[in-house]
């Protein structure tokens, strides 16, 4: 196999970030292993895929509308998305392995059923979802990297943008939640030459939440530091 791929098949890719943090609980790695392998789209990231198959996302939710969820942290918004839209489906990435045990504990507790996990990058996920087959997507408190040699990881670059403008809808939704003023800075520089159109009109759309909004426990100690969160909605074009 060609050394610009994985063992599984996918393009190579530099990753960024932890994948492992403190040692699981033994609850957790129950989690793991008895939860993920059926929550898991497909045969994506848990399972091997070398063919990079596409999913069928019409069978994986019985037809319902496809949310996506980058980085989702310990799961409390996805959980919240997914409880009070029944009529959806989310699938929700996240390569912490830490992040994905504590979601898998609660979507068990909740019973929720229109979940999917997907426990690794975004981009793996991104080669193998059908054009045009997500309707709404969230990116919320993305890993900052503050210092500007690093700003070439943040999500809001090309190599994430255009697979992600591909697999979205027209009118789709993109909601992005950040504390970072730069990164709000670079969002609003590179997200609009994706295809996606800003809609906010006043002051007012990037300062209030959204009315469906779940604060995260990131969000939480950005105010307790007193960092100002913003809330950026664009259109897929």
């Amino acid at each position: 196999m060609s050394d610009k791929h994985a063992p599984t098949g996918a393009p190579w890719r530099n990753f960024y970030g932890r994948r492992h943090g403190k040692t699981l609980r033994p609850s957790q790695q129950g989690y793991l292993a008895e939860d993920l392998v059926q929550l898991a789209p497909g045969a994506v990231g848990w399972e091997v895929n070398p063919g990079r198959v596409p999913l069928d996302t019409e069978a994986l939710f019985g037809g319902r509308d496809l949310w996506l969820e980058i980085g989702f942290g310990g799961g409390e918004h996805m959980l919240h998305q997914a409880a009070h839209n029944p009529g959806i489906g989310i699938i929700g990435c996240e390569p912490f392995i830490n992040g994905v045990a504590m979601l898998l504990g609660k979507i068990r507790a909740a019973g929720a059923e229109n979940i999917r996990v997907h426990p690794g990058d975004a981009r793996d996920l991104f080669d193998v979802l059908p054009d045009a087959s997500v309707g709404r997507a969230f990116l919320l408190y993305p890993d900052p990297w503050p210092k500007k040699r690093h700003h070439r990881r943040r999500f809001v670059t090309p190599e994430h943008l255009a697979p992600l403008a591909r697999v979205m809808r027209p009118g789709a939704q993109l909601r992005i939640a950040t504390d970072i003023a730069d990164y709000v800075r670079q969002t609003l520089e590179q997200v609009p030459r994706h295809g996606f159109i800003w809609t906010a009109e006043r002051a007012g759309d990037w300062r209030t939440p959204w009315g469906d909004w779940s604060p995260t426990r990131y969000e939480r100690k950005a105010l307790r530091e007193g960092r100002v969160p913003y809330y950026l909605t664009f259109l897929r074009g």
